[in-house]
C-alpha cells in the first residue's frame, strides 16, 4: 500500500516536489500523505492530511490563547470581587451585640416570689 503526496509550495514559497509514501529508507508503517497544503510527510494516520495551510492552525492556536486569557481575566476578577465583599461584610458588622433596650427581668418581682413553684 502506498500514497502519493503531490507537490507543494511550502511556507517560504518553493517548491517541493511530490513524493511516495512510505519514503525509500524511512518507516514502513508511514504509508499515507499527512500534514497540510505548504507541508506534507508521510504517517500512519490516513486521516491526517488537513486541506488548509499549516499557518491557519497558528491562528487558531492564538485564538485559543485570548479566549482563555480573557476567560482568566474575567474568572480572577470574579473571585477579587468576591473577596472583597467577604471583607467588607465581615469589616461592617457591628463589633458588639446590640442594646435591644430592653430587659430579661421582670421589673419589681424578686426571686423569693417565685420559692413556691420550686420542688421540695
Amino acid at each position: 500500500m502506498s500514497s502519493e503526496c503531490s507537490s507543494y509550495l511550502n511556507a517560504d514559497r518553493v517548491l517541493v516536489s511530490g513524493f511516495s509514501c512510505p519514503r525509500v529508507g524511512g518507516d514502513a508503517r508511514a504509508a499515507y500523505c499527512c500534514g497540510f497544503q505548504d507541508v506534507k510527510y508521510c504517517c500512519d494516520d490516513p486521516h491526517s492530511f488537513f486541506p488548509y495551510e499549516h499557518s491557519y492552525m497558528w491562528w487558531l492556536s492564538i485564538g485559543a490563547l485570548v479566549g482563555l486569557s480573557i476567560a482568566a481575566v474575567v474568572l480572577f476578577a470574579f473571585i477579587i470581587t468576591v473577596c472583597v465583599l467577604c471583607y467588607l461584610f465581615i469589616s461592617t458588622k457591628p463589633r458588639s451585640k446590640m442594646d435591644t433596650g430592653l430587659s430579661l427581668q421582670m421589673a419589681g418581682m424578686e426571686l423569693h416570689s417565685f420559692t413556691w413553684l420550686l420542688p421540695k
